[in-house]
C-alpha cells in the first residue's frame, strides 16, 4: 500500500468563465492531519468536493486512497467519509438513531454495530444524550454527532469541511481531541478551516488563496520561512501608526492585530526606518519586541508577496 493517501496534479474547477480552483498540486500522506487554510472563497470547499467525487474536475488529475477521481468514484466513496459544512443529521431522530441510520447507509455489519456505537458515543461524550433528539443538541454536540456518524464505517480517509465553524471553544477542543484519537488509529484526516490557531494542530498545512495553493509545509517550517524580523509595536494610536508606516514601507509590511501592530522588517535598518517614521509622525512607541510569527502572520505575508509579484 502506498504511503500517499491523496495526490492531485494540476487540479482545477471552473464555473462558467470563473476558476474557483486552478493548477492545484497536492500530496497528503497516510496517517497525517492535513489542514487546508484560507478565507471564504479561497477554493477550499471546491477542492474537497472534487477530491471526494461530488464535483467533477475541469482539468487535472487526482487519486484518493489509490483510486482516480475520474472513474474510481465508487471505490473512493467506500473508503472515505465526508463531513460537509451542513452535515445531514436528522433532527427528528435521536443521537443513537442517527448513528444507526448511517450504519445502515454504509452497510456496517450488524455484529460490529453495537461496539462501534458505544465506542463513538464514548469518544464524543454523547453517551448521556443518546436518547436526545438531534434537533435539541447544542451546536458543538451536533458537530460531534456528525463526526461520529462520519466514522461509523471506519473510513481510511476523513474529509472535514470547516467542521468547527461557529462552534464554542470548549467544543472545538473536544472535537480536536477526537480527531487526534482517530489519527492514532491510522485514519488520514483532511480538514479545511478558517481558524489559523486550529491549523497549528495539523501535521502539515496548505495555505490557499484565490483558488491556488500558495505554500505548503509543516506549521513550524512555514513560520520559519518569513525572512527578516517580525516586530510587535504598541502605540497610542495604532490605526494612525499603521497608515504612517504603510505610506512609507507599503501596506504589505504592516498589519493590525487587536490594538498592536505587526511589522515585517527585512533587517534592523528597516526596523530603524519604521521607528523614524513614527517619530516624525509624532506617534510614541509604548512597547516594542521581536516576536515569533503565527500562521496568520505567515498567511498575510505570503498573500502580500503574491500581490507584489502580480503588481
Amino acid at each position: 500500500m502506498s504511503d500517499i493517501a491523496i495526490q492531485a496534479s494540476g487540479l482545477g474547477r471552473a464555473f462558467g468563465e470563473m476558476w474557483a480552483v486552478r493548477g492545484l498540486d497536492l500530496e497528503v500522506r497516510r496517517g497525517e492531519i492535513f489542514g487546508l487554510v484560507g478565507p471564504d472563497g479561497a477554493g477550499k470547499t471546491t477542492t474537497m468536493r472534487m477530491l471526494t467525487g461530488i464535483l467533477a474536475a475541469s482539468e487535472g488529475t487526482a487519486t484518493v486512497a489509490g483510486y482516480s477521481i475520474q472513474g474510481g468514484e465508487e471505490q473512493i466513496k467506500s473508503r472515505i467519509s465526508y463531513m460537509s459544512q451542513r452535515f445531514g443529521l436528522y433532527g427528528d431522530l435521536t443521537v443513537e438513531e442517527n448513528l444507526r441510520f448511517y450504519a445502515d447507509l454504509y452497510e456496517v455489519p450488524r455484529r460490529e454495530r453495537e461496539t462501534l456505537e458505544e465506542r463513538l458515543l464514548g469518544f464524543s461524550n454523547l453517551t448521556p444524550f443518546r436518547k436526545r433528539l438531534a434537533r435539541n443538541l447544542s451546536g458543538g454536540m451536533k458537530q460531534k454527532l456528525g463526526l461520529a456518524c462520519a466514522l461509523i464505517h471506519k473510513p481510511e480517509i476523513l474529509f472535514l469541511d470547516e467542521p468547527t465553524n461557529g462552534v464554542d471553544p470548549v467544543s472545538r477542543r473536544d472535537f480536536w481531541r477526537i480527531l487526534y484519537a482517530m489519527l492514532k488509529e491510522g485514519v488520514t484526516i483532511f480538514v479545511s478551516t478558517a481558524y489559523l490557531d486550529e491549523a497549528e494542530r495539523c501535521t502539515r498545512v496548505g495555505l490557499m488563496h484565490r483558488g491556488s495553493l500558495i505554500q505548503c509545509d509543516t506549521p513550524q517550517k512555514l513560520k520559519e520561512g518569513i525572512p527578516g524580523l517580525l516586530l510587535e509595536l504598541e502605540t497610542e494610536r495604532p490605526r494612525v501608526a499603521r497608515e504612517a508606516l504603510a505610506g512609507q514601507l507599503g501596506w504589505n509590511r504592516i498589519s493590525l492585530f487587536g490594538g498592536k501592530l505587526h511589522l515585517y522588517a527585512g533587517d534592523e535598518a528597516e526596523a530603524e526606518q519604521a521607528r523614524t517614521v513614527l517619530q516624525e509622525a509624532g506617534i510614541a512607541v509604548l512597547a516594542e519586541k521581536t516576536i515569533t510569527p503565527t500562521l496568520e502572520d505567515v498567511f498575510i505575508y505570503q498573500v502580500s508577496q503574491e500581490q507584489e509579484e502580480e503588481a
